[in-house]
C-alpha cells in the first residue's frame, strides 16, 4: 500500500492590525515626477504654514489673557462702568455659555443619534433618507444668521410665547432657551457624521452573531451596535458643543445680549432658562476694541478662557477618537 499526503498549503501572513506595525520600504520622491514633486513641496509649506498660525493664535491669546486675567474675572458679574477696572469679571457670560451649551447637546445628542442609527441600520424609505442626509448636510453649511432670523421668525409668535419673557401681550421671542434650541441645529450635523461613521465601521459579521443568537433588530442596535459607538457619540457631541458656544450670531439675536442672566417670573431656574444674558463670545465682541463698551483687557482675558475651554474639548474628541480607533482595530 502506498500512503499519499496532501501538501500543506502556506500560510498567508497576516496583515498588519494598526498603523504602528512595520510596512515596506517607502517610495523615494527623487523619482517622482517634477510635478508631483511641486504638489508635495506646495502641502508641507502649507501644513506648515497653518501650523505656524494656529500656534501664533494660541500664544497671542495666552500673552494678552495671562496678561490681563484675573481670578477675580471668573467669579464677578459684568458691571456698568466707564473704567475696566470696575466693570467687574464675567461670571454670567460663563454660565451663559454653560447654559446654551449644555440645551443644545442635549437635544442634538438624542436626536443625531437617532438619525444616524435611521440612516445606517434602516434607511427606507431611501427617498426620505437621502432628503434627510441632504437637509443634514445643508444644515452643516447654513449661516448662522440665516437660522437666526428662522428662530426669530418662529419664536416671537404667542404659540411659542412661553419661552420667552412677554409684556403686554407682546411675546419678545429672545430667551437662553430659545438660543440653545436653534444652536441645536449647529451642533447635530457633527453628531450625526461621526455617529454614522462609527455605525458604518463596525462589521456586518457583529450584527449577524447577534440575530443568530436571537437578538431583534431594535436589541442588536440597544445593546451591540450603540454601547460600540460610544467614542463616536462623545466625540460628535464635544466637536458640536464647541461649536456651538463658539457661535454668536444667535448668541446676539436670541439671548437678547445682556450682559447678565435676567430671569423671568420667581421660578428660579425656569426664570433664567426664559430670560435673557451672554455667553463669552458675545461678552468678547462687546469688549472688543471695536465693541460698544470697548475694553479690551477684559476682551483678551475672556478669549482666553475661551480658548482653554475649547481646547478641553479638542482634548477629550482626540482621547475618544483613539480609543474609537483601538477598538476598531481590536
Amino acid at each position: 500500500m502506498t500512503s499519499s499526503t496532501t501538501p500543506e498549503l502556506p500560510k498567508p501572513s497576516p496583515a498588519p492590525r494598526n498603523a504602528g506595525e512595520r510596512r515596506g520600504p517607502r517610495e523615494s520622491s527623487s523619482s517622482w515626477r517634477l510635478t508631483d514633486r511641486l504638489g508635495l513641496a506646495l502641502a508641507w509649506v502649507l501644513g506648515v504654514l497653518f501650523c505656524v498660525i494656529a500656534v501664533a493664535i494660541v500664544v497671542f491669546l495666552a500673552v494678552q489673557g495671562l496678561r490681563y486675567l484675573h481670578p477675580s474675572l471668573l467669579w464677578t458679574n459684568p458691571k456698568v462702568s466707564n473704567t475696566q477696572r470696575g466693570s467687574g469679571g464675567f461670571l454670567d457670560p460663563l454660565l451663559g455659555t454653560l447654559i446654551v451649551g449644555v440645551i443644545s447637546l442635549s437635544l442634538a445628542g438624542p436626536i443625531g443619534v437617532g438619525i444616524a442609527v435611521w440612516l445606517v441600520e434602516y434607511g427606507r424609505p431611501k427617498l426620505l433618507a437621502r432628503l434627510v442626509e441632504s437637509t443634514v448636510e445643508m444644515l452643516a453649511g447654513t449661516p448662522s444668521i440665516v437660522l437666526a432670523l428662522f428662530g426669530l421668525l418662529i419664536f416671537e409668535t404667542k404659540v411659542t410665547g412661553f419661552l420667552s419673557a412677554i409684556n403686554g401681550g407682546i411675546v419678545f421671542g429672545k430667551s437662553c432657551f430659545i438660543a440653545g434650541i436653534m444652536l441645536l441645529f449647529v451642533a447635530l450635523p457633527y453628531v450625526v457624521a461621526t455617529v454614522r461613521e462609527g455605525l458604518q465601521a463596525i462589521p456586518n459579521h457583529v450584527r449577524e452573531a447577534s440575530y443568530a443568537l436571537g437578538k431583534s433588530k431594535i436589541a442588536t442596535i440597544r445593546r451591540v451596535l450603540l454601547p460600540s459607538v460610544r467614542p463616536s457619540v462623545i466625540t460628535g457631541s464635544m466637536l458640536g458643543f464647541g461649536h456651538t458656544i463658539g457661535d454668536t450670531t444667535i448668541i446676539l439675536l436670541l439671548m437678547g445680549d445682556t450682559q447678565v442672566l435676567q430671569g423671568v417670573g420667581h421660578v428660579p431656574l425656569l426664570g433664567i432658562l426664559r430670560g435673557t444674558g451672554s455667553t463669552m463670545t458675545s461678552y468678547i465682541f462687546d469688549n472688543a476694541p471695536t465693541g460698544d463698551l470697548n475694553h479690551p483687557q477684559l476682551a483678551y482675558a475672556a478669549a482666553f478662557v475661551l480658548l482653554l475651554i475649547v481646547l478641553a474639548l479638542n482634548l477629550i474628541v482626540d482621547i475618544f477618537a483613539r480609543r474609537s480607533r483601538e477598538l476598531r482595530w481590536s
